[in-house]
This record gives C-alpha cells, structure tokens and sequence, in this order.
C-alpha cells in the first residue's frame, strides 16, 4: 500500500524536483545551463503520465518560481514600515506562496492547452507548445505583476544566447528553451511509446512502431534535432554578439552614479534624511571634480516631494556646479504622489520628469483597493495615494532622448523598447532594492543587462544598496558595486540611435509561432477529414 502510495507521487515529485531545478538557473546558484534540460521532465510527464497533467504542471511552476522568487521572504521582518513581526511574518509567507502560485498557473495553463490540443506529430507538439509558452509569457508580462520569464535563466551568464532578444525580445530566448527541451522530451516519448505494447500507448501519443523495441533511428533523432537547434540559435546570437560597437568620440557621455546605500528602516525619519542629504550633496561634489557631464542617483533618493527638492542642498549644489543631475524623489499628481527622475540642469529647474510606471503590487498600491482597500493594511510607508505613470512617456535631457525604467519597471520590457523605439538613445536605472537579500538585486542587474541587449543601448544603473553598474549593449558588466556600501563611480557610455529588429517590430516572433500552429493544426484536421 505504501508503495502504490509513493508510486503515485512519484510523478508529482518528478515534476517539482525539475521545476526546482529550474529556479536554480537564477541568482543565488546561477546553474544557468539546467534551463536546456529542466522543462524536459514535465512535458514528458504531462503526455506520458496517468497523474494529473494540470497538477503537475502546477508542482513544477509552484517549483520555478518559489524558489526564484524566494528573495522576496527578505522583506520580513517589516519594523521599517512599523508592521509587527507575526503579522509582516503572515505577510511574507502569503506573498511568496502567491507569488508561487501565480507562476504556477501560468505552467499549469499551458499543460492544459498542450493535452487538448497538442496530441499531434513531434513537430506540431514542439510548435505548439513554443507558441503557447510564449503567448501566456506574453500575457503575463503585460499584468501587473511579472519578473520570472525563461529567457531570464540565461542572464547575466549566457551573453550569447540572450542577444537572440535584438530579434524579437525576450521571447525569442524563451522558445529557444521550450524548444530544445521540447525535442528532448519527445525522444524519450517516442523510445517509450514505440517500445510499449498498443495497449498501454501514452496519453494522445499515436504509435510509432509495430515491433517490441524502437528503431535507433527513433530515439536518436529528436535528440539530434535538440542538438542542431541548441548549436544554431548559439552561433546565431554569437554573430549578432560579436559585432563591434560604434563608438563615436561626440557620442561620448560621462556619467557618474552615487549609491547612497540608505537602509530602509531609518531612510523616512531624519536620521535617514540627513543621512541621504549628505551622501548625494558630497559624491555629487565628488563626481563633478571627475569631470562627469551628468549625476544619477537611485529610485527616491531623496524622499522629498516635487515642491521641497529645491530647498535641498543637493539640487543647490546642481545650480552651483551647473552639471546635470537625475535625482530620485516624489512627484506631485493632484492629491496623489508619483514615484519619479527628475532631470536638474544648471539653473536648478527641472528639466524632465519620468514617473514610475510599474508599481508593486502591495508594496505601492493595493490591487482592486475599491473592494480592499479597507481590509488589506496599506504597506506603502507614505500617507499618500501613490499612482503610476503613463505608459506613452518620454524622457529628454540635454543630451538627448533617455530611456528610463525605475526599479519594477526593469522586468517588463515592451516599455524600453518603447521608448528605444520613440528615439531612446541610452538606458537610466534607478532603484531602491533594499531590504532583499543580494539575490534580488543581482536578478535585478540581470534583466537590466537583457533590456541593454534588446535594445542595443548602454545603460547606468544606480541603486541604493547595490548593485548599481554600467552595462554596454552587449550585456558586458563594464563596473559593478559592492553590495550595501556607499559608493560613488564614473563611466563613459555612449548615445546610440540603431533599432533592432525587436525594437522596431516588437515579438512578431510569438505571432508568427502561434499562425504556423494554427495553420498546422488546421492542416492537420482536414487532412484527416
């Protein structure tokens, strides 16, 4: 009885191990190589197994993403935001198994459509399983809340692969993954299938073979196939890698970063205040005697409303020096504040403004707060009603046109592609990322280094804590930061006006997946009419 028992988890332990495995592609381990063959074990299982495909699918996300997204159990314990430690406990523990079972449901979707409509040929299964698993990707991203996408398990190790996104962005990564696992699941089907007897063929699976045994050829193609494609789509993002960058002297910028390194628990009271005032006013100072023609500084720098920056020693020492500075603070909207870059130039006045588009669910702003508002406990640290910015800004400074993403932002990246789009010619990153662990953060600097490649743009990445870097288009981390330490850096990047294919079109590559499998399911069908 036990043994049946443990016979009929066995598949669900099976499936949890592999999605494990792959949420051990990202920061802390960064074993990023296991993402090839992590997925392989569940679409197996989901075709082969007498289990429950949707409750699979559902251990293996729960798998992925609890444990890369387990940085976020380092928001506890909230005394910062006055929160007991039993409850901000409660609070930790429901947001990671949330969080969990959100991705989830993203894994489990895609199980669904596979055994419903994916009982066709090996071709037909790999197509449409890529295209489903871009298209829910797809969808996810566009939600409010997203971060865990497979192309990210490539990032920062394998520059190579992730240059595939100057073609159709993230995406196109993330099917090379479904792919190759998808054709190494698949030979392990067919060896089974063609093996077994008629009577026991696996779930939709068609038979291959009248013989006891499969032909060599059978088990040996599809790895073949997984293989060639692992290779192909290797040298291809080596060719678009290895293109040298134009570095034109008059495109040259030299930018300095300060990180303030501001811990959470004292950064709204005057210790924190003062703290904040004398860190951005001294390495400003400091970075000016380097020469830089500009200053940015982290998400809400100085958390100072839009009407108080000016009386700030920070914004007078701009107006003295006269060297741009893009200061982090709150901006005014009505009654409500947003989460805001400033530009300053050498008069004091501001220049620009860009407002935090992607808040954090919770954290910012409490979702449907019409319905829980009254129930769920704010845990924004500000009274006020903080809102978001609109999706079609842009950003100009003396230099040019900017692209800018602050903090969540940097996770979602249809909004640097357009604004690279609108005439972006270089990426500024400004977050807080403090309170977490030193995976987030880093996982933070791993999608920052994806949206520099998709986009083809240098990028400076100031944070509070760490870790604020530079990064070419290439993903190549030219300087990074020790993690919570003040520290101030200067670094030349470059403007850049190219458009990548991805920038220009978008994911036509998801489109163009999801026609070919309506097309060959359709095909298919009458065909068998």
């Amino acid at each position: 009885m036990i043994l049946r028992k443990s016979y009929t988890l066995l598949p669900y332990f099976i499936a949890l191990a592999s999605g494990v495995s792959m949420g051990l592609t990202v920061a802390p381990v960064g074993a990023w190589f296991l993402s090839w063959i992590a997925l392989a074990p569940l679409w197996v299982l989901v075709f082969t197994s007498t289990s429950s495909p949707l409750l699979l699918a559902l251990a293996w996300g729960v798998g992925y993403h609890g444990v890369a997204l387990s940085w976020i159990t380092g928001i506890h314990p909230m005394n910062w935001l006055g929160v007991p430690w039993l409850p901000s406990l409660a609070i930790t523990l429901f947001c990671w198994s949330f969080i969990s079972l959100y991705g989830g449901s993203l894994v489990t979707l895609w199980a669904a459509a596979m055994t419903r409509l994916g009982k066709q040929t090996t071709w037909q299964r790999v197509l449409f399983g890529t295209a489903i698993w871009c298209a829910l990707e797809s969808l996810w991203s566009a939600s409010p809340l997203w971060w865990s996408s497979l192309a990210y398990t490539q990032s920062p190790h394998n520059l190579v692969i992730l240059h595939l996104g100057q073609l159709s962005g993230a995406n196109t990564v993330t099917a090379a993954i479904v792919a190759v696992n998808g054709f190494i699941a698949e030979a392990w089907i067919n060896a089974k299938t063609s093996s077994a007897p008629r009577h026991v063929l696996q779930r939709g699976e068609p038979a291959q073979s009248n013989g006891s045994s499969a032909p060599l050829r059978l088990v040996n193609k599809n790895l073949t196939i997984a293989a060639a494609l692992l290779i192909t789509l290797h040298l291809l993002g080596f060719y678009l890698y290895s293109r040298p960058l134009a570095q034109a002297p008059a495109a040259a910028l030299k930018v300095g970063i300060i990180q303030g390194n501001i811990p959470n628990e004292i950064k709204l009271i005057p210790q924190g205040l003062r703290q904040a005032i004398a860190g951005y006013s001294t390495g400003y100072y400091n970075l000016v005697e380097q020469g830089v023609d500009a200053v940015l500084t982290p998400e809400s720098a100085l958390p100072y409303f839009q009407r108080d920056l000016p009386n700030t020693s920070l914004v007078q020492a701009v107006a003295e020096k006269g060297v741009v500075a893009w200061i982090g603070a709150f901006g005014q909207r009505e009654r409500s504040y947003t989460n805001s870059l400033f530009t300053f130039t050498e008069s004091g006045k501001i220049f620009s403004r860009y407002d935090k588009t992607k808040l954090v669910p919770l954290g910012e702003y409490i979702p449907f707060e019409g319905i829980f508002g009254g129930i769920v406990q704010r845990l924004s640290p500000l009274n006020a009603h903080q809102v978001p910015g609109k999706t079609n800004q842009i950003f100009d400074t003396p230099f040019g046109r900017a692209i800018v993403g602050i903090c969540y932002d940097s996770a979602f990246p249809e909004l640097f592609r357009r604004q690279a789009a609108a005439g972006g010619q270089f990426i500024l990153s400004s977050s807080n990322d403090a309170h977490y662990s030193a995976s987030m953060p880093f996982q933070h600097h791993a999608l920052d280094m994806m949206r520099a490649i998709e986009t083809d743009r240098w990028t400076v990445r100031a944070t509070n804590t760490g870790y604020s870097a530079f990064v070419d288009p290439h993903g190549k981390t030219l300087w990074i930061s020790r993690y919570n330490t003040y520290e101030t850096h200067a670094q030349t990047i470059y403007r850049r006006q190219t458009q990548t294919l991805y920038v220009r079109w978008g994911d036509w590559l998801t489109v163009v997946l999801l026609v070919l499998s309506v097309f060959s399911w359709v095909t298919s069908y009458l065909f068998l009419l």
